[in-house]
């Protein structure tokens, strides 16, 4: 008698081609990664809003340099006097550990916004070395080369 283990990963038999296609377009319609926002952002026209959606303390400790400070308690409150509607808008909290960004962008969706998320947050944006604004300024610490590509801009994916 052979016993066959099945593990996790195996259990559940994948989705189909089409289902599969259909999720991960979604995902990229919910979702931006910190190096797409970066690059976009290096350009100068990003053709988004970046928002922080953290705390005065956390924004106070540091950031992303150009993006717009507006904590998810006070969107549905501030939004429409900050952020233009027809402008898309980006979200971030602390990392992938924190549901913050996610709470941030639901409150933009249901006024309207077209939004998506940073996922990531603060953390893989300082983990992938990029700047920081904070009290002393801008700064830049190297790559978490378990985290992110040494040596180059890109990770080619």
């Amino acid at each position: 008698m052979t016993i066959t283990h099945i593990s996790a990963a195996s259990a559940t038999a994948p989705a189909t081609p089409t289902d599969a296609a259909a999720f991960f377009a979604a995902r990229l319609a919910f979702q931006a990664d910190v190096s797409d926002v970066r690059a976009a952002l290096e350009t100068g026209a990003p053709g988004f809003v970046l928002v922080d959606s953290r705390g005065e303390a956390a924004w106070s400790q540091g950031r992303v340099p150009g993006a717009l400070h507006l904590p998810t308690a006070e969107i549905t409150e501030r939004a429409a006097h900050l952020v233009d509607p027809a402008v898309p808008v980006i979200t971030y909290c602390w990392g992938p550990g924190c549901d913050g960004a996610t709470r941030a962008a639901l409150a933009f969706a249901r006024l309207g916004y077209r939004v998506r998320e940073m996922i990531g947050g603060i953390e893989y944006w300082t983990r992938e070395g990029f700047p920081v604004e904070g009290p002393n300024g801008v700064v830049q610490r190297a790559a978490d080369p378990l985290t992110a590509p040494v040596g180059s801009a890109h990770c080619a994916c």
